[in-house]
């Protein structure tokens, strides 16, 4: 049987995601007990998080040598700006914030670097480097949906039962599992260190998902945040 390079990937991600699902933050959406402020401030960063990932994607529409992954670009585009978009906003409406608050949410010190990141390598490589960086954030946001909705009550809970049924429902998981075909037909007879260097953008990206519950879980933004305020009055 042919070892596909996300095989390989998985191996190396493996210890780090499966730390998600410990986490008090991820583990308070699976159990239904994470307190509403900090699910508030995690939605409001992962909606302007989302912007700059939607960028990846028309930079890799961009970068693209074929049509065919042109449009599969161009389609994880749309399924980002709309399916999981639109999930914050409705979250967002249920906390009485508006698109416009949405959008003009500061981002955090952890956003910041996490995006800045994904962008910096993408722009220094080909596409293959745009397509390891956004592979994190989707195949585990699936990972994630598909253990949590195993969890009792975790899929009908009231509030977090939407977040749930979102990143383990079939939509989703074809925007992982494209995500997941365009790497391994990009990693398809590429020497080793070029291997080695698009699994360790994986293994980056995946650290700051790590980085990113931390800040949702402790409602980070920046560490002089409070100095600035205080200096204000």
């Amino acid at each position: 049987m042919t070892t596909l390079f996300t095989d390989r990937i998985w191996e190396s991600v493996k210890p780090i995601w499966q730390s998600y699902l410990d986490h008090p933050f991820v583990k308070g959406i699976g159990e239904g007990s994470l307190d509403q402020e900090k699910f508030k401030h995690y939605m409001k960063q992962d909606y302007v998080y989302l912007v700059e990932y939607s960028r990846l994607f028309a930079f890799g529409a961009a970068k693209a040598q074929n049509l065919e992954t042109m449009t599969t670009f161009a389609n994880l585009l749309h399924g980002t700006m709309n399916f999981e978009m639109d999930l914050h906003r409705d979250y967002a409406a249920k906390f009485g914030i508006t698109n416009e608050e949405l959008e003009n949410t500061e981002a955090s010190a952890v956003m910041t670097a996490y995006t800045s990141y994904m962008l910096n390598v993408s722009q220094r490589g080909g596409v293959e480097n745009v397509i390891a960086s956004v592979l994190a954030c989707a195949w585990s946001y699936n990972y994630i949906g598909k253990e949590l909705a195993r969890w009792p009550g975790a899929l009908n809970h009231d509030f977090y039962g939407d977040w749930v049924r979102t990143y383990s429902s079939d939509e989703f998981t074809k925007i992982a599992e494209d995500c997941k075909t365009l790497l391994n037909r990009a990693a398809s007879g590429k020497p080793e260190h070029e291997l080695a260097a698009l699994e360790e953008i994986v293994l980056n990206t995946s650290r700051f998902e790590y980085m990113f519950w931390d800040m949702a879980e402790n409602c980070d933004t920046w560490p002089t945040k409070e100095i600035e305020i205080a200096a204000q009055k």
